[in-house]
């Protein structure tokens, strides 16, 4: 089901580039834009650098390079100067991904050293997957490597994707087959996260940890833990990193639908999504919500900063429906900025910190 509603995404929300100098990629609803991405979904900072590398929604895509300084953006896979490099450690992946066909979603960075670090990709397409790279950021500009992968089980597609210090990744899924959007707007569980170790030969289910909308993901700094935003509940869910898992802390009821999660560099969790509550849509969507529908029609957004270890919350930024930026997926914070990224849009929001 959820392979169906990436193709469909994709159908119905192509969007031509546009350059960011045009007169309708004007600032508007308290943000600045960056126009000419395809449906950037993710968002990650190059670390100690001034580069984000957004992930394309959208097919053929790919992985986009970002001046944060600027705006300016580029293709950065595949690339001029992307490489292909096979780690053995992917035995069952021994090829990159076909870049016609590439759908990038959920993003996680590793910091590594020597100015290297490890980038993996929630992948669609042909081929689902976490795609693995290794980002060189010891030239003038980032440059990336294929690893390898790891494959989804048969019939299945992530969502998000986070990594341990000791290179094991958990991974969430959205819906399981037989499960609607209508299921996870009805507040029952529809997904899960998965689990995969270096050894290991492919991902494995992690009982106990099914939400309504098993979305965005983090790992706790020490490793122990593990964060789940539950688009259905709206909350984030501390779980402990145990196979079967148990639930350790939940936020309150967050004001907005929260979809991606990063660990910010001050060790808050980092989340953000669209207003649950926009009178014009109807309100709070339900069992009966036809997903075409909600993501067309202008929500506005919420991003806020999240103690992992009281859960307690604050807000970071905040903006209206707007027809120009909507169904927002996720914060990043460079600097005195915030970048907010979308599932299906033409562009990526800025903004000054409050």
């Amino acid at each position: 089901m959820q392979k169906l509603w990436v193709v469909l995404l994709v159908g119905v929300f192509a969007y031509d580039s546009v350059d960011a100098s045009e007169p309708n990629c004007r600032g508007s609803g308290g943000l600045e834009y960056v126009c000419g991405l395809s449906s950037a979904e993710d968002l990650v900072l190059v670390p100690d650098t001034p580069w984000i590398i957004a992930s394309g929604f959208s097919a053929g895509a790919g992985i986009a390079l970002l001046d944060s300084r600027s705006g300016a953006h580029s293709v950065l896979y595949p690339g001029e100067h992307s490489r292909v490099s096979h780690d053995p450690q992917f035995a069952g992946c021994t090829a990159p991904p076909d870049s016609a066909t590439l759908v990038t979603h959920g993003l996680n960075l590793r910091p590594g050293s020597h100015g290297h670090s490890t980038l993996y990709v929630v992948s669609h397409g042909p081929r689902e997957a976490v795609e693995v790279f290794d980002v060189d950021a010891t030239a003038l500009q980032p440059a990336l490597t294929w690893k390898g992968c790891i494959p989804m089980p048969e019939g299945l597609a992530a969502n998000s994707v986070a990594s341990f210090a000791d290179g094991s990744l958990v991974a969430t899924v959205l819906l399981l087959p037989g499960h609607t959007f209508g299921d996870l707007f009805g507040d029952k569980p529809t997904g899960v996260v998965l689990e995969w170790s270096p050894g290991m030969s492919g991902f494995q289910q992690i009982r106990g940890s099914e939400l309504p909308g098993n979305n965005g993901i983090e790992v706790s700094a020490d490793g122990q833990e593990f964060f789940v935003a539950s688009t259905g509940l709206q909350t984030i869910v501390a779980f402990a990193r145990t196979n079967p898992t148990r639930q350790l802390r939940t936020t309150r009821v967050l004001p907005f639908m929260p979809d991606n999660l990063h660990r910010s560099v001050d060790g808050h969790l980092l989340t953000a999504g669209m207003d649950d509550a926009e009178a014009a849509c109807g309100g709070r969507p339900g069992p009966q919500q036809d997903f075409t529908q909600f993501a067309t029609c202008p929500r506005g957004f919420v991003a806020m900063s999240i103690d992992p270890l009281t859960m307690q919350d604050a807000v970071l930024a905040s903006g209206p429906a707007d027809p120009a930026f909507s169904n927002a997926t996720m914060v990043l914070t460079v600097g005195t900025q915030f970048w907010i990224g979308t599932f299906a849009g033409d562009r990526v929001g800025r903004g000054t910190l409050r």
